[in-house]
């Protein structure tokens, strides 16, 4: 597989950055639960969603998250396959990320 595993800090610290694009992989159920600021959402249990993320930039950066890590990892994978180039994921998922927000 040829992507980063981050940490909830290294996330916050990216995504702040105009050349990253935030993915959601959960479902939308999921999504209006609770999701990161300024994140898009592509359900990977979608039937669709390799041809959904066809349509985004290859060359963009994307930190790619879900509820613990292992769907995004999962989209990571697909998307280095379909030739994305830089991709992160954020180990833990979304857990990890609201358990870092309440110790910031």
């Amino acid at each position: 597989m040829n992507f980063k595993e981050i940490d909830p800090q290294e996330f916050n610290e990216l995504s702040e950055k105009q050349k990253y694009v935030v993915l959601d992989v959960r479902s939308s159920l999921e999504a209006a639960q609770a999701s990161i600021p300024n994140s898009e959402q592509i359900n990977i249990l979608n039937p669709l969603f390799r041809s959904k993320v066809e349509k985004l930039d290859k060359e963009k950066s994307y930190l790619v998250y879900c509820r613990s890590g292992q769907r995004s990892a999962n989209a990571c994978g697909i998307m280095d396959e379909m030739g994305f180039k830089n991709l992160h994921n954020l180990s833990g998922g979304i857990i990890a990320w609201k358990q870092f927000q309440k110790t910031t």
